[in-house]
Order: C-alpha cells, then sequence, then structure tokens
C-alpha cells in the first residue's frame, strides 16, 4: 500500500508539472522559407528534439552552443533551435523580432537575400541570418546615439557660453548611459563568437549537415572543409563587432575629452569673475584708504581750513588722485603675478627649413647632447 501511494504521489506530481510547465510560441522556417505557427509545451518541444529541459532554459545572456546536433542559440530576446532541416524560434513575439521574421529571414533562409553562405547546408544561412540580424541592430543603435552626442558636445563645448546648460548635460548623461549598455552589448557579442572561435572541435560540431547529410560529407571529403567556412563566417561578424566596439570607443574618448573642455572653460570664466571681484575689491580698498581723509575733516574740530572754500576741492581732488594711483599700482602688482609665462625658447637652427637627412641628424644629436647632459648631471 505504501508503494502504491507512493506511486500515486509521483504520477500526481508529474501531471502537475506538465499542467503548470511553459507553452512556447514557435515561429518554424524549413529550407524553402516556409513558415508555419504554433504553440507547444515545454516539456513537449524538447522530447521532439531529443534535448533536456536545461537546454530550452533561456535567460536573458548571449550563448551558441550545441547538442544532439542540434544548435542553440540565444541572442538575449532571441531565441532560436537550429536542425539541418529547419529553423525554430521561440517567444518571437517582439515588435522589432516580428518585422524582421516576416520580412527578411523567410528569403534569407531560402536562399535568395545578400547572405554570403546561400550555396552551402542550410545551418550555415540560418547562423548567418541570425547574426547579421543582432550586428545589424547593435549598428543601429551605434547610429542614433552618434549623431546625438556629437550635437550634445557641440551645444556644450562652445567657448562662448558662460554656463552650461543643463537640460543638455542630463541629454549626455542619458547618451553616456546608453553607450555603456552599447560597449556592454558588443563586448559579450565579441567573447561568444571568440569563445567558439578558439574551440575546434565546436566549430566542427556547427556544421551539423557534415555528420547527417551524406552529399555534405561527400564534399567535406572531397576538399571542401566546412568547418573553415564556419571559422570565417564567425571571423566575419567579430570583425564587424570589433569595428562597432572601436567606434563606441572613439564616442567615448570623445565625451571624456569634451568633459575636460568644459571644466576648463567653467574654470577660466570663474577666474575672470574671480579676477573682477579681486579688482573691485583692490578698488574699493583704495577709496576706503584716502576716504580716512573726509572722515578726519568731518569730525567737527575747530581750524582755519573750513573757512577756506578751495579747501573742499582740494581735498577731494586729493582723495580721489590718491585712491586712483593706488587702484593702479595694485592692478600693475596684480598683472605681473598673473601673466602667462613665456614659451620656451627655440633655437634658430630648428627654425630653418632642413632636408629630411638634415633634421634627423639634427634630432639625433640633441638627444645624444641629453643623453650625455643627463649622465654627467648623474655622475655628479
Amino acid at each position: 500500500s505504501g508503494k502504491l501511494h507512493q506511486h500515486g504521489t509521483t504520477e500526481t506530481s508529474q501531471a502537475t508539472l506538465a499542467s503548470v510547465s511553459p507553452v512556447f510560441a514557435v515561429m518554424k522556417f524549413d529550407k524553402e522559407g516556409n513558415t508555419t505557427y504554433f504553440e507547444k509545451k515545454k516539456t513537449e518541444l524538447y522530447q521532439e528534439l531529443g534535448l533536456q529541459a536545461r537546454d530550452l532554459r533561456f535567460q536573458h545572456v548571449m550563448s551558441i552552443a550545441t547538442r544532439n546536433n542540434r544548435i542553440i542559440m540565444r541572442m538575449e530576446f532571441l531565441k532560436a533551435v537550429i536542425t539541418p532541416e529547419f529553423l525554430l524560434l521561440l517567444d518571437y513575439r517582439n515588435l522589432s523580432l516580428e518585422h524582421w521574421l516576416l520580412s527578411q529571414l523567410a528569403s534569407q533562409l531560402a536562399g535568395e537575400g545578400q547572405l554570403v553562405t546561400y550555396s552551402l547546408p542550410f545551418e550555415f544561412r540560418a547562423i548567418e541570418a541570425i547574426l547579421h540580424y543582432w550586428i545589424s541592430k547593435l549598428q543601429g543603435r551605434l547610429n542614433t546615439l552618434q549623431p546625438q552626442i556629437l550635437e550634445t558636445l557641440e551645444a556644450l563645448v562652445d567657448p562662448k557660453l558662460l554656463s552650461v546648460d543643463r537640460s543638455k548635460l542630463h541629454i549626455l548623461l542619458q547618451n553616456g548611459k546608453s553607450l555603456s549598455e552599447l560597449e556592454t552589448d558588443l563586448k559579450v557579442f565579441k567573447e561568444t563568437i571568440l569563445e567558439i572561435l578558439d574551440e575546434e572541435e565546436v566549430i566542427e560540431e556547427l556544421c551539423l549537415s557534415k555528420w547527417t547529410d551524406p552529399q555534405v560529407f561527400e564534399e567535406s571529403a572531397s576538399g571542401i572543409d566546412h568547418a573553415e567556412e564556419m571559422e570565417l563566417l564567425l571571423e566575419n561578424y567579430y570583425r564587424q563587432a570589433e569595428d562597432l566596439a572601436n567606434e563606441a570607443r572613439e564616442l567615448r574618448v570623445l565625451i571624456d575629452d569634451s568633459e575636460s573642455i568644459i571644466f576648463i572653460n567653467l574654470d577660466s570664466h570663474r577666474n575672470v569673475m574671480m579676477r573682477l571681484n579681486l579688482q573691485l575689491t583692490m578698488g574699493t580698498f583704495s577709496v576706503s584708504l584716502f576716504g580716512l581723509i573726509g572722515v578726519a575733516f568731518g569730525m567737527n574740530l575747530e581750524s582755519s581750513l573750513e573757512e577756506d572754500p578751495r579747501i573742499f576741492w582740494l581735498v577731494t581732488g586729493i582723495m580721489f588722485l590718491g585712491s586712483g594711483l593706488i587702484w593702479r599700482r595694485l592692478l600693475s602688482f596684480l598683472g605681473r603675478h598673473l601673466e602667462p609665462p613665456l614659451p620656451p625658447h627655440v633655437p634658430a637652427v630648428l627654425k630653418k627649413s632642413q632636408p629630411a637627412a638634415g633634421r634627423v641628424e639634427i634630432k639625433n644629436t640633441l638627444k645624444a647632447e641629453t643623453f650625455g647632459l643627463s649622465r654627467t648631471l648623474s655622475n655628479q
């Protein structure tokens, strides 16, 4: 009775797991480009394909793997299973992905597109179509970000602006974040392909038709190396991803350089304001210093000077003249200490136009003199 109860419990648990098993919306493409749609439970699907349950556990990661003569491709939201006869796309209900599926993928798999591998077995066309779609998507993201970043930087780096537009900085911050995400996606894409290129056995396993189709096997025996074709295919898209990564890196360097220029401009304007404030402070000090004369005469002290009407103008003139002289003296002192240093003296022999051989000889001579001087100083 205990065994019967345990067996009944096991059947009940299996039935419960089967009832809650996820259902995949599947789009199927054959060699001729014909398309069919259907829904199937995960358990039924991996049993038909001869896979394990973990093989259809698609996370938002990027990987290309083989199992039981099947290629499993994970490109974040793009989930595909490739066989020598057909291509399955799971959970294809995405706006951009669905548009590509309906407009391009069927014709590419049928050999009507511009894919290089149209004369090779079906899995070559399927892999190239998916990689081409993904690299085009990354290229589109870069093409969208690049003009926005350049336009924002051009507005921010303008030296005529005394302040920085905060809205432009907010836009630049958002674009920088999107650029970082793009760089991460490109890095993961490159690492995924590079892991395959480093393993010759994996490249051989990607050639599915070589082990199932006798005609393809005979072609391989006669000198057509399908593994080499697969390696060239992967290297091509690795180079394209590397080019995109270089362009994204140049944008990142441009953003960093522009930030330095922005800080330099702000520091320059801040220095101008500080210098103006210092000049006004010195002027106030000069006026206050000679204003003590007026304070002295305003103390209601009796003297014979207040009876002369010319004394007021004389004292006022002395006050303004003395204040102006002191302010001028302070400004000249400030100018001497804030002047930029003179450029280093350039020898006259370097200014003359010399032939190439002469310039090289002069450069070598200067290097030798510098080296000898450094050795002399070190000995001393």
